[in-house]
């Protein structure tokens, strides 16, 4: 079982930053590759950024590519989600995830979620 923990959300204003934690307890949580998603109102589910258990390979989804960067620090049990240029549309809660394969992150189904933090970026 694995128990995930966002914080960091809030109110910015477009062209600002936020940071993202995801606190992880139970199993072994740096044998796990971790993801963000997000879900803005009214719409789907969508891929935001994935990294593998030892934090070498990283992907992204292109409308975060170049601003956002996703990070772990495995003796901490945390992985982190630094948002830069933030945009209007970037507004939606997010969540961390984990599984034991990324590619199982990237198509959408992991099998681990944490309960979400809200992300607002006004105009």
């Amino acid at each position: 079982q694995v128990q995930l923990v966002e914080s960091g959300g809030g109110l910015v204003q477009a062209g600002g930053s936020l940071r993202l934690s995801c606190a992880a307890s139970g199993r072994t949580f740096s044998t796990y590759p971790m993801g963000w998603f997000r879900q803005a109102p009214g719409k789907e589910r969508e891929f935001v950024a994935a990294i593998s258990w030892s934090g070498g390979i990283t992907y992204y989804a292109d409308s975060v590519k170049g601003r956002f960067t996703i990070s772990r620090d495995n003796t901490r049990s945390t992985v982190y989600l630094q948002m830069n240029s933030l945009k209007p549309e970037d507004t939606a809660v997010y969540y961390c995830n984990a599984d034991q394969a990324i590619s199982t992150i990237r198509a959408g189904r992991p099998f681990w979620w944490g309960q979400g933090t809200q992300v607002t970026v006004s105009s």
